[in-house]
């Protein structure tokens, strides 16, 4: 209970600093951040929507701690105000609502699927040390990681959209369709879904693979697992229960970061695809110049990292008590 009071209270603080640094830091730019934004839009902002701009950064307004306050407030209570320039009116606190998701369903399965795939590949593959899995699999995911994967998102564009018109490779689903809960929009979505996901899948597998079979091997080596085998305990029992729940500790704290950006999306890959997940939703405010929503994406990215971090260890203290009085 210690531990996770520690780790409750040390979330605190840091989800303090992050809300504050997101209300500092707009108001520490260098100009007017609202007229930048008449100026972008060409005097199309109303004199009203310039005025809610200003006090939604400050601008004019002396008391910094009543706004400081009302900032807290409306964060407490989802008011992220209205998007000026990318969605012009809309509720920001909706567009992130609707964004969200299509990047959950798409980054993240795909993150944990690469991570399952990814930890697996390279328990086998550090078990059989040497062998025809470990030979091939891991060198050859290991490269695909190096490459760009929105490059390798184009390429498959033009083979399997453009030259085969195998499958869609625009949107996340046909517009003459009205979205539901229906098969034939399930299944489209799906199908818009197959290259972004599988673009993302190869290109992240690797570094799972490679870090799960790097650590295995070192605890392959440990005295615990040497006399497991003197025990005579059976393969896959050494195999699961002495080396890979061990070996998978430091991954977890990796996989809890991913998991947390997750919710920022792939920002490439989304704009590739041209998939309006939170990533998309985030490139286009900045290109936009759309204040209140990049404060909104900016914290919602922030929180998840930080309550995925949170989960990560005391998932860890539960697998390995160990780390509660070393922390």
């Amino acid at each position: 209970m210690r531990f996770v009071l520690r780790r409750l209270g040390f979330f605190a603080l840091t989800l303090w600093v992050a809300l504050t640094l997101n209300f500092v830091l707009p108001r520490l730019m260098p100009g007017n951040p609202a007229l930048a934004v008449v100026a972008r839009s060409r005097g199309a902002i109303s004199p009203a929507a310039l005025k809610v701009l200003e006090a939604q950064f400050g601008i004019g307004h002396q008391n910094i701690l009543a706004e400081y306050s009302r900032y807290l407030g409306d964060v407490a209570t989802g008011k992220f105000g209205t998007s000026l320039t990318t969605f012009p009116g809309a509720s920001v606190a909706r567009i992130v609502l609707d964004a969200i998701p299509w990047t959950l369903g798409l980054v993240g399965l795909t993150t944990i699927l690469a991570f399952l795939l990814g930890t697996g590949i390279g328990i086998f593959g550090a078990w059989r040390r040497g062998g025809r899995l470990d030979s091939i699999m891991p060198p050859i995911f290991v490269i695909m990681t190096v490459i760009p994967y929105f490059w390798i998102g184009l390429v498959l564009i033009l083979f399997f959209g453009v030259k085969l018109h195998w499958l869609p490779y625009f949107f996340s689903y046909d517009f003459t369709l009205t979205p539901g809960f229906n098969w034939t929009f399930i299944g489209n979505v799906l199908e818009h879904a197959i290259l972004p996901a599988f673009t993302l899948l190869i290109t992240t597998i690797g570094t799972w693979i490679l870090t799960m079979r790097n650590t295995m091997i070192t605890t392959l080596a440990e005295d615990y697992v040497r006399m497991a085998r003197a025990k005579g305990l059976p393969g896959h029992r050494i195999m699961l229960d002495y080396a890979a729940r061990n070996a998978i500790l430091p991954n977890l704290t990796g996989f809890a970061m991913s998991l947390g950006f997750v919710v920022g999306g792939a920002i490439l890959i989304e704009e590739v695809f041209n998939y309006q997940g939170v990533g998309y939703m985030l490139l286009q405010a900045v290109n936009n110049d759309d204040y209140p929503l990049e404060q909104a994406l900016f914290l919602l990215i922030t929180v998840a990292v930080l309550v995925a971090i949170l989960l990560s260890d005391v998932a860890t203290a539960i697998l390995d008590p160990r780390t509660r009085g070393a922390r």
